[in-house]
């Protein structure tokens, strides 16, 4: 088995989810808000944070693809499965598990504002700014990591760890 350092642990995470959810709340205090959360990774983020939110809001998902099972993004962006609502009267939040090198963020981001909505803004649990391939800066941001392959509470390794309470590390294989 290999060895874990953890980087948040779920505590921390909550922490970080709630005072997101109360800006976010505050800050959309009189607005119609849909939150789109980018899937598969941001599941987890996507369900702490609305409930973090402390308004009435609706919440949509996209499926993209940037990974296709590597530790590193192919550069590609895919819309895997789109949102079928009209956004025209919403104003839109984005949220992704990590912004890493902005392409999925990026490329997202320019496909909702072609629909319209009132406002759009984006919202990241993680963003890992040394790894950027396009400019972009998200509007909300739980935690600034550096170049670091992490792991859990939603962020996968293959099919895997998703299901981890908190965000890790590994540190090396374990001689066998």
């Amino acid at each position: 088995m290999r060895e874990r350092q953890i980087l948040f642990s779920s505590n921390q995470i909550a922490t970080k989810v709630s005072e997101l959810g109360k800006q976010i709340a505050q800050d959309y205090e009189n607005k119609n808000l849909l939150v789109i959360g980018l899937l598969k990774g941001s599941f987890v983020f996507v369900a702490d944070l609305m409930r973090a939110i402390d308004k009435k809001i609706v919440i949509e998902f996209m499926t993209t693809s940037s990974y296709h099972d590597a530790e590193h993004s192919t550069g590609r962006v895919e819309i895997v499965q789109d949102l079928e609502r009209d956004l025209t009267n919403f104003d839109v939040l984005i949220v992704d598990d990590i912004i890493d090198s902005g392409l999925t963020m990026k490329s997202v981001y320019e496909l909702i504002k072609s629909r319209n909505p009132n406002s759009l803004k984006t919202c990241a649990l993680l963003d890992k700014p040394s790894r950027r391939k396009v400019e972009f800066e998200c509007d909300y941001v739980g935690f600034t990591i550096d170049d670091l392959f992490i792991v859990g509470y939603g962020l996968n390794y293959g099919d895997y760890y998703r299901n981890v309470d908190h965000i890790f590390i590994f540190l090396q294989e374990d001689e066998e």
